[in-house]
């Protein structure tokens, strides 16, 4: 076993390290990390990498190791679920790091799907495989990053296995797998604690940092060697400096960073919401929030928040006073807006209290509907007919199925139309940018096809396709005809028809009366070419049908 391991690795290798940024997905790649140490951070992660993608895919290993000389120490962080898979990965990342570390505390979905992260918890054998062979067959140590348990003593016995099974050091989040989302809630430090009174290699505590007090504060209660931080990290990357500038500030420093080494667009968008979260839930920076979800590129996004930095300065200097609207969001918050601070959910239970309210409400709305079905229903019974009552406009006609959902469960809110960038169709939805009736496409297309018109903008040419067609079908009807033409001439031969047109007769018969033919036999063939004529027009009808459908065909 090479190298240096426990608190030996944890001193020298990463010079005992206090102040951790965690490792974060789509988050913690190599811009946000030579920022967060430009703050005080003295060791870093990378994003969680999956090791069998790493292991497979040159181009995923070299995009995620991206790092620069200043980028040191770094851990490098993978899920796995096979012994060898991991340890080949470990192998491939051991020359651009100081050590490899196992995922064994993401909650999510996805981990539960690919059997990896917190989801590992009941498999002990596997994971103690897999850290086994990595810490003997990878020259660079390997730790662990995990999830506690509701039972304490469990959580305790966890972590004496992967010590046991080689892990030079551990990283406790204080949250079970069941805390996520919504139903987050605190982190325990009693767990913490116990598992760092237990284990003789380095503890990291992870949880419940989201300001720089909090971080003496975990250090002094658990007795850990270190903090490690995430979403106290993404909303103040100066949390460990125990600065809280304005959100512009580190906003601008991250992007510039950004265009200094590339990541993908999402990673520095993600960040910029983040940083700017509650700047952006003040209704006069919609605008800009909408700006900055169409972004491309850092450079634009740094125009928006330059942007939003000359609008939100006279606050910061006090030349305009800050007026937050009582029971606002914006006035629950601890400092403006504009101050780099935490994101708090709102607690587990209130939260559940919340859907409770919601279910009532939706099944009290499901029995009135009931009712009134019950009730048209004995009305249709007894031959009434009860009209619905004239209610006056309430002013919600302009409003989309989304926003009158959402008026339905808070009559009280007021929804700002002024700051909506779109043209509206007369049915409510954004105008075409480029239609020539100023409609929505379903509107135009409506109108096209009933007034035959066309919209270059839309590409609906319902007037174009029309007169092509009827330029067609006058060609079918005079090919028919010269073909008509052609058949009774040579059914009748072309000398009688000639002697028949010089006596002025029909087919050479002459008239009637004057060659004896009854008169009612007349009619009688009178009628009897009428109804062949009209079996002619019939299957010139069908034929002009077929035509009609060919050249719709031919033209879509």
């Amino acid at each position: 076993m090479p190298g240096a391991r426990g608190y030996e690795f944890y001193r020298e290798i990463l010079g005992s390290p206090q102040l951790v940024v965690a490792p974060m997905v789509d988050a913690s790649e190599l811009a946000w990390r030579v920022l967060s140490r430009r703050y005080g951070a003295e060791l870093c992660y990378t994003p969680m990498l999956h090791a069998h993608v790493f292991v497979k895919d040159a181009r995923y290993r070299k995009e995620n190791l991206a790092t620069c000389p200043g980028d040191r120490p770094l851990i490098v962080q993978f899920c796995a679920n096979d012994p060898d898979t991991f340890v080949a990965a470990c192998q491939l990342a051991a020359p651009n790091c100081d050590a490899v570390d196992l995922n064994l505390g993401c909650p999510q979905a996805i981990a539960r799907r690919g059997h990896y992260g917190a989801f590992l918890q009941e498999d002990w054998d596997l994971v103690r495989t897999m850290i086994e062979r990595a810490s003997t067959e990878v020259d660079i140590p390997v730790t662990a990053k995990i999830r506690v348990f509701p039972d304490v003593k469990r959580t305790v016995e966890y972590a004496r296995m992967l010590e046991g099974a080689g892990a030079s050091m551990l990283t406790v989040h204080g949250r079970t797998r069941e805390q996520k989302g919504p139903l987050t809630g605190l982190a325990s430090w009693p767990h913490i604690k116990a598992v760092k009174d237990a284990v003789k290699i380095p503890v990291l505590a992870n949880g419940n940092i989201q300001y720089f007090k909090d971080v003496k504060r975990c250090l002094a209660e658990t007795g850990v060697d270190g903090v490690m931080s995430a979403e106290g990290n993404l909303y103040n990357p100066a949390i460990y400096k125990d600065r809280q500038p304005p959100v512009w500030e580190m906003a601008l420093e991250y992007l510039h960073l950004a265009i200094q080494y590339p990541c993908p667009t999402s990673y520095a968008r993600g960040h910029a919401f983040k940083l700017l979260h509650h700047c952006f839930c003040m209704s006069e920076n919609f605008d800009l929030r909408y700006r900055l979800s169409k972004t491309s590129t850092a450079e634009e996004m740094v125009v928006v928040v330059e942007a939003l930095r000359e609008r939100m300065m006279p606050y910061h200097t006090g030349d305009k006073p800050w007026l937050p609207e009582p029971g606002s969001e914006q006035a629950q918050l601890p400092y403006p807006p504009w101050i780099c601070q935490p994101y708090v959910r709102i607690p587990p239970e209130e939260h559940l209290k919340k859907i409770q309210d919601s279910q009532k409400r939706a099944q009290e709305k499901k029995q009135q509907e009931d009712e009134v079905t019950t009730m048209d229903s004995d009305t249709s019974a007894g031959n009434e007919v009860v009209k619905r009552p004239i209610v006056e406009d309430s002013g919600e006609g302009n409003l989309s199925k989304k926003k009158k959902k959402k008026m339905a469960r808070n009559p009280n809110k007021n929804f700002d139309q002024g700051n909506d960038v779109y043209e509206k169709c007369i049915c409510k939805n954004p105008k075409g940018g480029r239609c020539v009736h100023s409609m929505c496409r379903a509107c135009c297309k409506t109108k096209c096809y009933t007034e035959g018109l066309d919209c270059s903008g839309h590409r609906i040419l319902v007037k174009t396709k029309r007169e092509k067609a009827a330029i067609y079908y006058g060609q079918q009807r005079a090919l028919r005809e010269q073909e008509a033409e052609e058949q009774r001439k040579q059914a009748f031969g072309e000398d009688n028809c000639i002697a028949s047109e010089e006596n002025g007769n029909v087919n050479g018969l002459g008239d009637p009366l004057e060659n004896g033919i009854d008169t009612d036999a007349t009619k009688l063939l009178e009628n009897s070419c009428i109804s062949d004529l009209g079996e002619v027009t019939k299957r010139e009808n069908s034929q002009v049908c077929g035509a009609d459908c060919k050249i719709v065909e031919q033209s879509t």
